[in-house]
This record gives C-alpha cells, structure tokens and sequence, in this order.
C-alpha cells in the first residue's frame, strides 16, 4: 500500500515513516511542506495520504489545503489528516467531500500503534476514521447551537459511535447491545434529526456530521 507523509517535523516525520514502513506501507514519499505536498500527492496518486494540518509556508493550514486541492484533481483520494488540536472548520471541510477515505486523528492517537495503523487501513480502505475527542467537540459545538435534546442518551451514544465510522456490528459491540438493536437506535436518530437512512457508512458519517456542523 502506498503512502505519502506530510509532516514539518523531521524527528515525528521520520517516526511516521518507520512505522507504516514496518506495518508493511511503502511511503513512497515523505515531504514538509504544502506546495511538495500538492505536488507529490498529484504526481504519485498513493494509495492514502498522512497529512499534518500545518504546514509551512504558513504554518496554518497549508497541509489541509493541499490536500484538498489534490481531491480536486484526483477525485476521491483517501486523506488521513493529522492536527494538535480539534479545528472544527478543518473536519467539516474535511468531510465536505464524500468521495473516498477521509480521517481526522490528534497527533497523540499515533502513540496507539494499533489503532493509528489501524486507521491508515481503513482511511485507504475508503472508510473513514474520526478521533472520539472531535466527535466529542463536534457532538459539543453542535449542541450548544442547536440542541440535542431530542435524542435519548443511549441514541448519542450510537451517534458518538457512528461518526466514527463505525458499522451497526461495531456500535453494538461497542455499547453491548444487540445489532437490531443498534438499528432502531440508527433509525430513530435520522428520523429525529431529519436525515436519510444509507447503508453506506462513509455517507452516513458525512451526513451526521453536516447537521452537527450547520
């Protein structure tokens, strides 16, 4: 499996390729900069992209930008982004797309060798993979606008555990409740927040997290 790496940082850069590399990934390139991202990304076509937010020349958010002018130009290229804190505007642009494997993980998720991987995997696979803290902070910044209050606990718990991407098998597993269960939890959620049912997990994902983030 191909991948590039995006990370200003020498020290976490060569980290990163050292463990995907011995995961069995081949980081056909690793770069620290915006514009060597964009270009690299466009040129080479890899499999999954590992994205730092930022990067320079401006430190801001250059790598997320990059990357999604590459999605501009290769239609559905999987983006795993990587960021030191929850930026809200960065995860709903992120996600405004939904073609392809998308990711959001803090930076100290990669000290979870398993599930980091874990989530390069599934990002490339063409799921996505959303850290539970910006759930939490999408799930939080929604609520204090527009709250949630119609939903029951259990039903923003299988919220919480479906914008993670999270099949019914695994929501139910997760919380220890039947998979019929999880889908008349699944049923009941969209038809109080007024969204369309899909089996489609990445749909799902992206239309949950457009009504939290509007």
């Amino acid at each position: 499996m191909r991948v590039v790496v995006a990370e200003d940082l020498v020290l976490l850069r060569d980290g990163l390729i050292r463990l995907l590399e011995a995961h069995g990934f081949e980081v056909v390139a690793a770069v620290g900069s915006g514009p060597d991202l964009l270009r690299e990304l466009v040129t080479r076509r890899p499999d999954v992209a590992v994205v730092d937010v930022r990067l320079p020349p401006t430190y801001t958010d250059e790598g997320l930008r990059a990357a999604l002018a590459a999605r501009a130009e290769v239609p559905g290229l999987p983006v795993l982004v990587l960021s030191q804190y929850v930026e809200r505007l960065y995860a709903r642009e992120l996600l405004a797309d939904g073609h392809g494997g998308i990711g959001y993980l803090l930076k100290d998720r990669v000290s979870d060798l398993g599930e980091f991987v874990a989530a390069v995997r599934r990002v490339a696979a063409g799921g996505t993979a959303l850290d539970p803290t910006v759930v939490a902070k999408l799930l939080d910044s929604r609520t204090r606008v527009l709250p949630l209050d119609r939903l029951t606990p259990r039903e923003r718990e299988v919220l919480g555990q479906m914008a993670q991407g999270r099949s019914n098998a695994a929501i139910g597993a997760a919380l220890f409740i039947t998979e019929k269960a999880v889908a008349k939890h699944t049923n009941s959620i969209f038809a109080k927040l007024g969204l369309q049912s899909s089996e489609d997990d990445n749909r799902r994902v992206l239309a949950v997290l457009a009504y939290l983030d509007a």
